[in-house]
């Protein structure tokens, strides 16, 4: 295992966003392509708006993205006395400092600055005060430099500089003690070993603070890589009004994790005009330089394409056990019906998304088959009794019920009888499924078997009239 650590540190204020996955999928990627460390950290300082409901759904999308992490989940709320003894080392060192400014006074210089032309930025009055007013609440201030540069190289991005007389004195530490979440990623990252920070471009101005800190903490500071934020397809951040934006909604929707990690790591980074990876391929070819400096702009149907390739792909077997969920919403005990890898294999070729599968495969299940009124009203008719009657005693005394076996019987009945398979497939298909659009006829003969076939055309001999 090598030097390199990264993590993951997500505040657990909602479900995780397709934003945050994808940023943890860079991470781990990165991490397992360079044999490092991937590490998992909840940001939960935010007391007020942090939730064990917003944990468990981190974990689960996590989880179900196959994103594994080697240390934690770490939780910043039991770190608190550890954030206490780096604030109070500061201000022992001179670093930082007691600010007794009320936030209307703070407003009002905020206001002067305004007017004044100059940046809102906090003006220093308690910077360098001698005197400690009794009993009066305040905030513990960083002592940052006010001349020089603070520059970085990003990884993405490239060089970013800051003049240090933009920063103004960061809050390190609130009136009521909590630490601030500028001042705790920094004692964590730094704590922690994180060689290498990759999060969303919405931190940028946050990392000249950042750095900062860590030099005036005397710890070695990260290499940083902002990745480009998502967009909508009108340009605009992605949000609900866009569509779904949870992990889990997408795992919901019938979408195979193994799509949406192939969609999300190519929303911003490539690898030549390569669209489909394993992710076995990933790690192999993952490099955070090569992801683009432009925002990736979410396509849903790229997303349901990619879906469908998994699902043409997948072991039917697998697919059952997903399917089994979403066929028991819909009221249907598979238990009681023909072998569902069997059916799962007649709608691969047809199926987006798992929900899709499930509404296909319905009539597999159904005991009585409800039939389309024009399909039934074209294709089972009275005339068409007899040759289906002849069909159901040729496949009764057909002893290779396989495909291939049920193929070669209709080609030989087909011949016997004069006909062509348009003339019997349509009112074969309507019998079994209902309507006229459905899987393979042979595929679902095989998959319903000899006896509910059987079944399935003799009800609807009856339905026409008998012979």
């Amino acid at each position: 295992m090598s030097d390199i650590r990264l993590r993951f540190a997500p505040s657990p204020t909602g479900y995780l966003h397709v934003g945050g996955a994808r940023t943890a999928l860079f991470n781990w990627l990165l991490a397992r392509r360079q044999q490092g460390t991937f590490i998992l950290r909840i940001e939960d300082t935010d007391v007020a708006r942090s939730t064990q409901e917003s944990v468990d759904a981190i974990l689960q999308g996590m989880t179900w993205l196959g994103l594994d992490w080697d240390e934690g989940p770490f939780y910043q709320s039991d770190r608190f006395p550890v954030y206490k003894e780096f604030v109070e080392k500061l201000v022992a060192e001179g670093k930082a400092y007691r600010c007794y400014c009320t936030p209307e006074e703070l407003e009002a210089k905020r206001e002067q600055a305004m007017k004044d032309g100059r940046k809102p930025k906090y003006d220093g009055t308690c910077r360098n005060r001698s005197d400690v007013p009794d009993g009066k609440p305040y905030v513990i201030r960083f002592k940052a430099p006010h001349e020089g540069v603070t520059a970085f190289d990003d990884l993405i991005k490239g060089r970013i500089s800051f003049n240090n007389d933009e920063l103004d004195d960061l809050i390190i530490q609130r009136s009521d003690g909590t630490p601030t979440y500028n001042f705790v990623v920094v004692i964590d990252d730094a704590t922690m070993g994180i060689s290498t920070v990759i999060r969303g471009d919405d931190h940028v101005n946050n990392t000249p603070r950042q750095i900062l800190l860590y030099e005036a903490l005397g710890y070695p500071v990260p290499r940083f890589a902002h990745v480009p934020m998502i967009l909508g397809a009108d340009k605009t951040r992605l949000s609900k009004r866009h569509g779904a934006t949870s992990v889990m909604a997408y795992r919901d929707m019938g979408f195979l994790p193994e799509a949406v990690v192939n969609y999300l790591v190519r929303l911003g980074w490539s690898h030549g005009d390569q669209e489909i990876f394993s992710k076995e391929e990933l790690i192999e070819k993952f490099s955070i330089e090569a992801v683009g400096k432009s925002a990736g702009v979410f396509n849903p149907d790229k997303l349901l394409w990619l879906n469908h390739h998994y699902i043409k792909e997948s072991d039917p077997e697998r697919l059952a056990e997903l399917l089994v969920p979403f066929l028991a919403e819909r009221g249907v005990d598979t238990a009681a019906g023909p072998s569902l890898p069997l059916v799962v294999k007649t709608l691969q070729e047809r199926s987006r998304t798992l929900v899709e599968m499930a509404d296909g495969a319905l009539f597999y299940y159904q005991g009585e088959v409800s039939y389309d009124e024009q399909a039934a009203a074209k294709h089972l008719v009275p005339a068409a009794g007899p040759l289906l009657e002849a069909l159901a005693s040729r496949l009764d005394g057909l002893a290779d019920f396989s495909q291939a076996g049920i193929e070669a019987a209709f080609k030989e009945f087909i011949a016997e009888q004069g006909v062509k398979l348009g003339q019997v497939g349509p009112a074969v298909r309507v019998a079994l499924c209902g309507g006229t659009a459905s899987p393979g006829i042979y595929e679902v003969i095989e998959a319903l078997g000899k006896e509910e076939t059987l079944r399935r055309v003799r009800r609807a001999v009856a339905f026409m009239g008998g012979v």
